[in-house]
């Protein structure tokens, strides 16, 4: 299914499709009218629900959506008129990101204590730093795009890399 929207409740009913409210809340435990104001935007989809959807639906824009509303922050799934969502199209401009990125790190210098960095270096910095979020979209859109292609699931990629942290120790 081909999703356009990126807010959590339009998710949800683009997602939803054919399937009623009415079923669709019997299933993840609210009643129809509830669901109704998530997916107007009416009301905030609890954090328990949105997991539940997450799981349920397993759709990278999704989650991706459920990130940004919960938390204001973090990339978002690129649905304007200037995008190219064609696996090859995003493949190229995510190496373009990261490579911009790697730049502007390498050529960055983080080594003088924060009270010492002059203005024009600040500005190196946030300049630095913009570019690494648009990386961090670009790979995000990109792991969305081809788990979404290929019929891998999104979590799943997630939950293996979760247990790889925790295996190697660095996360509890």
């Amino acid at each position: 299914m081909n999703v356009t929207e990126n807010t959590v409740g339009g998710v949800i009913k683009e997602l939803r499709g054919g399937e009623t409210q009415l079923s669709l809340g019997l299933d993840i435990g609210v009643g129809r009218e509830r669901l109704s104001r998530y997916e107007n935007g009416r009301a905030k989809v609890p954090s328990d629900i949105s997991r539940t959807l997450v799981n349920r639906f397993d759709n990278p824009k999704l989650a991706l959506a459920v990130q940004h509303e919960y938390t204001g922050t973090g990339p978002i799934y690129l649905n304007g008129p200037n995008v190219d969502l064609h696996r090859c199209s995003v493949r190229e401009k995510t190496i373009e990101e990261l490579q911009e990125a790697l730049d502007a790190i390498t050529s960055t210098s983080l080594a003088k204590p924060s009270d010492a960095i002059e203005h024009f270096e600040r500005k190196n910095i946030m300049d630095m730093i913009e570019e690494a979020v648009e990386a961090a979209t670009a790979l995000a859109n990109f792991i969305a795009v081809t788990t979404e292609h290929l019929g891998i699931s999104y979590t799943g990629v997630w939950m293996d890399h979760y247990k790889y942290l925790q295996k190697v120790g660095f996360i509890k």
